[in-house]
């Protein structure tokens, strides 16, 4: 069979078949570049130094938020608290006593809902309703965010960004908030903590076993030879790895 040669074709099928292929390439670049350009919150820093931050996420209640506080009091450890705009609303005490013993805030945002589903400028009023609630009843102006459920995309990102804000993840999920028994939740942080270690753990009444566990880990890690650091401490210790 005698191939047919790109010349040889009519004038209309040579255009026909150009078209085609820039539109190939145009969208195939478009892919690659999104690809290459995703942005990414920090869930940990590059760093061979025993040191991790402590963080817990707090939406809901009052009764588990004072015995954690408790335990990190007695255990002289500074942690970072993310915090949602209308718990801090309600029940100001409690923010104002994180503060007041020296933890970090940052913001968990305002509604629990999915940023990444909301239109940009949305976005940007979700973090900062929840800025201005923080900043209310604490003095407090908190430059570090850990969105609800931890959702993000490029646009959550850009608009945490355009609002002063860091978006932080975590590199260890203590699972906590399955409560899935006290022996696991120590067993899973102090087995996958590393050095520039961002933990999840959460301070909500939702969270049963936090309290039982909280001590068991804090004395493991430092068995290991971890120190205790807040977030924006941690930042300071090396290169973000996202």
């Amino acid at each position: 069979m005698r191939l047919i040669c790109f010349w040889h074709l009519r004038p209309q099928i040579k255009v026909l078949l150009i078209l085609l292929a820039a539109v190939f390439l145009v969208a195939t670049s478009v892919v690659y570049v999104e690809a290459g350009s995703r942005l990414k919150p920090v869930y940990e820093v590059q760093t061979e130094e025993k040191v991790l931050a402590l963080t817990f996420d707090i939406s809901w209640g009052t009764k588990t938020p004072g015995p954690v506080l408790d335990i990190l009091k007695e255990q002289q450890v500074q942690s970072t608290f993310f915090l949602s705009g209308p718990w801090t609303e309600k029940y100001p005490d409690v923010p104002r006593r994180i503060a007041a013993e020296g933890h970090e805030l940052g913001s968990h945002g305002y509604q629990h809902i999915n940023l990444s589903t909301l239109p940009f400028d949305d976005i940007k009023t979700e973090i900062m309703k929840a800025h201005s609630s923080i900043e209310k009843v604490t003095g407090k102006s908190p430059s570090l965010i850990r969105t609800p459920n931890g959702d993000y995309d490029n646009k959550v990102i850009k608009a945490a960004e355009e609002c002063g804000y860091r978006v932080i993840q975590w590199g260890t999920d203590s699972l906590d908030w399955k409560n899935p028994g006290v022996d696991a939740i120590v067993q899973r942080v102090t087995t996958r903590a590393h050095p520039g270690d961002i933990i999840l753990m959460h301070a909500s009444d939702t969270c049963l076993q936090t309290t039982q566990a909280l001590p068991q880990v804090i004395g493991e890690l430092r068995a290991k030879g971890y120190r205790f650091v807040t977030v924006s401490e941690l930042l300071q210790m090396g290169p973000i790895k996202n």
